[in-house]
């Protein structure tokens, strides 16, 4: 076999849907357990592998106001910074609407939660499976209360 062709096989070798350690998913899962201990709410933790290339994990968490997103993402990167893990990028910090943090293969957005709602991102990754996540009661908001 000719070294292109050995090279060909091993790209079109199927992926396993099994997460590795090193794929994103315990950082998402850190970063979600940073942002409930800012008492986030509506966490939802998406698998994105497959459907882009930029990054494996989309985790979208809410606050209820502009300090508490701008502490959510705080504490969002405290938590990563004790593992050694440093974020690529960071975009809307001190807005209080809408930040976004680029961890490479796990993507954070803390979102106001009118923006949050605004924007939809959940229904614009509609195809993406949703990681299981235990959510706590405290950060559900109840359906009658609106914002």
């Amino acid at each position: 076999m000719t070294e292109a062709k050995r090279v060909d096989a091993i790209s079109l070798a199927p992926q396993p849907d099994v997460a590795s350690a090193g794929d994103g998913l315990s950082d998402a899962r850190d970063a979600l357990g940073a942002a409930l201990d800012k008492k986030a709410l509506e966490p939802v933790l998406l698998d994105v592998r497959g459907l882009c290339s930029y990054t494996n994990y989309i985790l979208t968490v809410s606050g209820r106001s502009d300090r508490q997103v701008d502490a959510i993402a705080d504490g969002v990167l405290n938590s990563l910074r004790k593992r050694g893990i440093r974020p690529l990028g960071i975009e809307g910090k001190g807005s209080g609407q809408w930040v976004l943090l680029d961890f490479g293969d796990a993507v954070i957005h803390v979102f106001h939660h009118p923006v949050r709602e605004h924007y939809d991102l959940e229904g614009l990754w509609i195809d993406a499976s949703r990681v299981a996540i235990d959510v706590p009661a405290e950060a559900r908001i109840p359906a009658e209360e609106s914002y």
